[in-house]
This record gives structure tokens, C-alpha cells and sequence, in this order.
């Protein structure tokens, strides 16, 4: 069950954050090959200066991204995935591919839990629920 955390420091509509919510779940569950189900997507809109990435101009739009999934995805599913978020965050968002930085944290299955249960580690073609 990945959490896909998203900060920028905007404002962003909330008919902008829908279109942004159903791209990054179409891309997650295409390049990581799962359902979309069981993906957890947050959005934190913070203050222009509450957040800081050291190449940014003074004043510039930021996105910092904060991605926990599930241990056995390749570096090349993780970069692919990656680079499709930060083409949707400059898309919708605006922000600036330079002001973007995008972190990885993997855990074991176990550590996601729904009301159903927790969820086995990841495997491909796998049914989360089954």
C-alpha cells in the first residue's frame, strides 16, 4: 500500500489536484504494476518559505516528494516512476523540474496495513487483497 506523499509550497485548485491524483495513480499502478486500490495520496500545500531545496531561486515554486512503497521494485521501475511524477508535477503543479527532489523509502509488506489486513510484499501480477 504506497503512500505518496506530495508538499509544495502553492496553492493548487481542487479540480487541479483530482486530475493530479487520477495521473499519478494511473502512472503508479502502470509502471509498478499493481492495482490502484490500495494507493494512499497526499497532498500538503505549505507557505512559500516553509520548505527549501538549496538550488532553488529565492521565491521559486517547490515540489519535495516522499514516496513508501513496498520492497521489490527495480531502479529501473523507481526512476521510470520517478521521472513521470516530476513531468506531472511540472504539468499541473507548475513547479519547476530543477525545484523537485523525490525520495524512496521501501518497507516490507507487513508494515502496510488496511482494515482487511496487512498486505503481503509486493510480486508481480499479485491480487493485494488475496
Amino acid at each position: 500500500m504506497p503512500h505518496l506523499k506530495f508538499e509544495i509550497n502553492k496553492k493548487v485548485s481542487d479540480d487541479i489536484k483530482k486530475e493530479f491524483i487520477l495521473k499519478i495513480e494511473d502512472a503508479f499502478s502502470e509502471v509498478m504494476d499493481t492495482d490502484k486500490g490500495h494507493i494512499a495520496i497526499s497532498i500538503n500545500e505549505v507557505g512559500k518559505y516553509d520548505i527549501s531545496i538549496g538550488r532553488a531561486v529565492d521565491g521559486d515554486d517547490i515540489c519535495l516528494m516522499s514516496l513508501d512503497i513496498r520492497h521489490g521494485r527495480t531502479i529501473e521501475q523507481r526512476r521510470e516512476l520517478a521521472l513521470r511524477f516530476m513531468a506531472i508535477v511540472n504539468e499541473l503543479f507548475k513547479v519547476d523540474n530543477r525545484n523537485q527532489y523525490l525520495t524512496y523509502t521501501k518497507h516490507d509488506g507487513e508494515d502496510f496495513h488496511l482494515i482487511e489486513r496487512y498486505l503481503p510484499s509486493w510480486t508481480l501480477n499479485e491480487d493485494f487483497l488475496a
